[in-house]
């Protein structure tokens, strides 16, 4: 008989240091509607990319993505629908209804300006601030990675 070799656990730490920034947008207005005025505004260049997809769920559950990542060298931005039908990617964040992520490694950009550019299109509502550290939802790492 052989023996069971000894099992050995190793712990990890994970660095959370998150270079990303979320912005939380609520808007009425289809993602694409919104993404382009996002573009006149902002004076990006978002265009519809890869859907997020939840699988392990029944049914998968799939939310639009716009990104640019060449209008700035270095930074990407993201709008994330946070709605897919009746399912929510963020459940915690249920009145958001987009996610605006900016990948900023080099922190080159004023986050308060971009908020207030935001705020000045007239299909936005509101728009918030969120610290990834503070939300507790399992698809949050659809987000951060």
């Amino acid at each position: 008989m052989g023996t069971i070799p000894k099992v050995t656990r190793v712990h990890l730490k994970v660095n959370q240091n998150y270079e990303s920034t979320l912005l939380g947008i609520v808007s009425a207005e289809p993602d694409y509607k919104l993404s382009l005025a996002i573009n006149r505004k902002l004076k990006l260049t978002l265009r519809n990319s890869s859907q997020i997809v939840i699988t392990g769920e029944t049914p998968e559950k799939s939310f639009s993505r716009f990104s640019d990542t060449k209008s700035n060298p270095g930074l990407v931005f993201e709008l994330i629908s946070n709605r897919s039908g009746k399912s929510t990617l963020l459940r915690k964040l249920k009145n958001i209804d987009y996610i605006f992520k900016i990948h900023n490694p080099d922190n080159e950009i004023d986050i308060g300006n971009i908020s207030a550019l935001l705020r000045s299109i007239d299909h936005v509502t509101a728009v918030f601030s969120l610290d990834p550290m503070r939300i507790k939802d399992k698809n949050l790492k659809y987000l951060t990675h």
